[in-house]
């Protein structure tokens, strides 16, 4: 199991990696849902160190310095396939209906929030999508646990350490998990993300969606943002193993953006990833994740020149509908596209409906639901910066870089630690879903079965796509956006479909207040 196998990892990890400092991470991909009993001796006898195995999946990650031992791993008939991951690691970039009846409440502790925090007034986001009135409701139980899988967490920022689980948080980058402070965030990316989702209304600094819920840390993204697949593979059997109700994913998993079924290379691993991501499912783990700042239709790929994004020269390559975005192609992922604060059309005013950031990718069979991820260029703010999404971000460290001058907000009223940051993407607009589905856990949950899910993951979904806001397609874009052409197929963006369910915004805007009273979205 894997939390016996936590404790031998844990210690033996600096031994191995002693003697392994050079070499290359490798997924085993085995073709039955099991780890051999023989592995560990088998990948010591191709030339490997075993690191760790996860026998829910049939998946196990090793190192070796050998030339040959993928090779030599293949030949073992119980193997379906064997992938170096060097080189192979997605980067963070910031980028330049009618509802059905509603289930009745649940029996999990809940409370109302205030949202009286100093920043508050600095968050449009919260108000677009009305968190405030559903804090007057809940702000969130505090039985209900968050993951959020990104660089780690601050586990000292006075908005967010009451709300952290520590015995639930861990270090994935090695692709076993290391418990607790090991997750810390060196990049704040992570700890913004957080903040989103669960800052406290404690009076420091600004309120989260879900204030009241605990959130863990699965750090999977290094100090540089590269999130490599065998961190993601722990990731998500950490949060299933934890029985996690929620998870946020604002990272796309591989170096290559998009996965293609037909490549040999990609296969061991976004079969492993999806493997992963199915068994937190089943685990009653809700998975919410972005769609990408590429501003391209994932629906119809055509190329990917992005691909891979740690190596100085991308590959250029033509792609079809066989290649998906892991994790928010994955079947029952709720994916989710960005809105910045701007209303649609050329006129202040002329619609209700918020703009799809310029940057946000989208696609009719990829969008769930859409949220606030910022916009720097097409906003309603004299300051563009004020544009982007403010959040929580690490005080000190190597993180503090990451976050231009002009970005950086503090409250001075809270004293140290109390930092925050304007950032814009869709990372930004997934933990605000992320959040809501918390809200909608808080709200409807069942305590009795927790190790198979307080809620259902397809019940969580549904009801954030029942309760958004519907947006329409726009009639006309503000001068200037149609420049914004997909960064992969060079395509002008076109939003396809009708207002209850389209290519831009999915089923509409997540709707805090909705939620939490199961109100159908109307608009607005």
């Amino acid at each position: 199991m894997l939390r016996g196998l936590v404790v031998a990892a844990a210690a033996m990890l600096s031994l191995a990696f002693a003697s392994t400092a050079s070499a290359d991470s490798f997924v085993v991909l085995y073709k039955g849902n099991a780890v051999p009993a023989s592995a560990s001796a088998d990948v010591q006898k191709a030339g490997g160190t075993y690191v760790v195995g996860y026998d829910q999946i049939g998946v196990a990650i090793a190192r070796s310095q050998s030339a040959s031992f993928a090779s030599k791993m293949s030949n073992d008939r119980r193997v379906e396939g064997v992938s170096s991951t060097a080189g192979f690691a997605s980067k963070l970039e910031e980028p330049s209906a009618e509802s059905a009846e509603g289930p009745p409440p649940g029996d999990l502790p809940n409370s109302p929030a205030s949202d009286t925090d100093p920043l508050f007034g600095f968050q449009w986001d919260m108000r677009q999508i009305h968190t405030p009135e559903a804090h007057a409701i809940t702000g969130g139980s505090p039985a209900v646990l968050v993951g959020d899988i990104d660089t780690g967490i601050d586990f000292n920022h006075p908005d967010l350490a009451q709300n952290i689980s520590t015995p639930d948080s861990a270090n994935c980058l090695t692709g076993a998990p290391v418990p607790g402070v090991a997750a810390a965030d060196d990049n704040g990316h992570g700890t913004h993300t957080a903040g989103t989702i669960a800052a406290a209304a404690n009076g420091v600094g600004i309120v989260g969606v879900a204030p009241n819920v605990k959130i863990a840390a699965i750090k999977a993204g290094n100090e540089e943002g590269f999130f490599f697949p065998e961190a993601v593979i722990c990731s998500f059997m950490w949060a299933g193993s934890h029985h996690m109700d929620v998870t946020n994913n604002s990272y796309f998993a591989d170096p290559w953006e998009y996965n293609c079924h037909n490549d040999p290379v990609q296969q061991a691993i976004w079969k492993a990833e999806q493997r992963a991501i199915k068994y937190a499912q089943n685990q009653g783990v809700t998975v919410v994740a972005a769609a990408g700042n590429d501003s391209d239709d994932l629906s119809h790929p055509t190329m990917d020149v992005t691909s891979p994004d740690d190596q100085p020269v991308p590959e250029e390559r033509s792609i079809s509908n066989n290649c998906v975005v892991v994790p928010v192609e994955v079947s029952g992922v709720v994916g989710v596209s960005a809105t910045g604060s701007r209303t649609q059309g050329t006129d202040a005013g002329q619609y209700e409906d918020n703009l799809k950031s310029f940057y946000s990718s989208y696609g009719v069979s990829a969008i769930d639901v859409t949220a606030p991820g910022g916009d720097s260029i097409f906003n309603d703010f004299p300051d563009p910066v004020e544009g982007r999404v403010l959040s929580t971000w690490p005080s000190s460290g190597p993180a503090v870089a990451q976050c231009l001058p002009a970005r950086r907000r503090d409250d001075p009223t809270s004293g140290p630690g109390a930092t925050y940051c304007y950032q814009q993407g869709t990372s930004m607009a997934s933990p605000h879903v992320a959040g809501v589905a918390a809200l909608i856990v808080s709200r409807y949950g069942d305590a009795s079965n927790p190790q198979n899910g307080k809620m259902r993951p397809g019940q969580v979904s549904a009801l954030l796509s029942q309760t958004a806001d519907p947006q329409a397609c726009p009639e006309e874009l503000p001068e200037g956006y149609e420049e914004f052409t997909g960064e992969n197929s060079g395509a002008v963006q076109e939003c396809q479909g009708g207002p209850g369910h389209n290519s831009w915004y999915g089923n509409g805007q997540a709707d805090a207040f909705n939620a939490v009273t199961h109100t159908s979205g109307s608009g607005g």
